[in-house]
């Protein structure tokens, strides 16, 4: 299977700026050395906690930010400095939908406006019907009726809101679409419903998703493989089934140890709680970023670094205390 998209060894850091001339002094090492593929049609589930770098990796992907260094192919192509209407022409074959689906529409502008700009900024369906039609057309595709077109933001719920975002990402048929925690904004009760409308989307047109979350929960549903991110590094990479059966990284041992399970049913594992805060991303720890707060931490954790590995059969792990695969 050939990837749809692929990351070598990406890098992104934001400059911080001081003094009279403003200099920079340091800089927030936001995304670290990533390296991964997602194939087509597939959903790579991108999981850690808030400030680990998960939207700036997303962002950088579909070029709302520029990389700092490595290489971005996507379908073959090296899209990395791509710039003027070579970048235009890629923007119609990847697109987002945004956490909060509050902030993320104009309340200025109607439903069918909101849809259609895309539609204009690509001159698609040049002709003021054949958009308005696009626009009915994916109205219903998410799950809304067409009435909803002259209406404003403010008139719909949240999860109707993240609908209208989703119709919106759809317009221009994209192959690619990063879903930047599209329902931690959203009741439980609208969560199943959003994830499940996007998996009836992407059997039926074909999608390919980088599903960015914090709830493992979340994303255990959606993902065909998941990425666990920590300090704008990947720790761990897994099929679904396989990470959620044999976590082998700490970090991921502790998320998945903090998940809520029902008292009736299989007994929980022991709570795993991590000391200590998320460390600066201005300043990471030497040697493994985790180990200042690694329940199994040694001594060698903070001397060496550890790389990502592969620890069994398509499962990668970046801790020293986990044997690579034949050793």
């Amino acid at each position: 299977m050939n990837p749809l998209v692929e990351l070598q060894g990406l890098t992104k850091e934001f400059p911080i700026k001081g003094g009279v001339f403003a200099k920079e002094i340091g800089s927030v090492k936001a995304v670290t050395k990533v390296s991964f593929f997602i194939n087509k049609g597939e959903t790579l589930g991108l999981v850690g906690e808030s400030g680990c770098g998960k939207s700036t990796l997303g962002r950088c992907i579909i070029r709302l930010l520029d990389a700092s260094s490595g290489k971005i192919i996507f379908d073959g192509q090296d899209i990395t400095t791509l710039k003027g209407e070579g970048l235009r022409a890629l923007r119609r074959r990847m697109q987002i939908i945004f956490q909060d689906p509050y902030a993320s529409l104009n309340p200025r502008m109607t439903i069918r406006s909101i849809i259609s700009e895309p539609l204009q900024i690509h001159k698609l369906f040049p002709n003021k019907k054949e958009r308005d039609d696009r626009v009915f057309q994916l109205l219903e595709l998410v799950g809304l009726r067409r009435e909803a077109a002259d209406r404003y933001p403010h008139e719909f719920s949240g999860g109707q809101r993240q609908r209208i975002g989703i119709a919106r990402a759809l317009a221009v048929d994209p192959e690619l679409i990063v879903c930047d925690e599209p329902v931690s904004a959203l009741d439980v009760s609208i969560q199943a419903q959003v994830i499940n409308l996007l998996m009836d989307l992407q059997q039926k047109l074909g999608l390919t998703y980088l599903f960015i979350a914090h709830d493992l929960k979340v994303v255990e549903h959606i993902s065909t493989r998941v990425a666990v991110m920590y300090l704008g590094r990947i720790v761990e990479m897994s099929s679904s089934d396989d990470l959620y059966k044999n976590p082998q990284h700490p970090y991921t041992q502790a998320l998945l140890s903090a998940i809520p399970v029902p008292k009736v049913g299989p007994k929980r594992k022991a709570r795993i709680i991590l000391v200590g805060d998320v460390p600066s991303p201005v300043n990471p720890p030497k040697a493994c970023h985790f180990n200042p707060r690694c329940p199994i931490a040694e001594s060698m954790c903070a001397e060496k670094d550890p790389i990502l590995k592969q620890s069994s059969k398509g499962h990668e792990v970046r801790c020293l205390k986990v044997p690579p695969l034949g050793s």
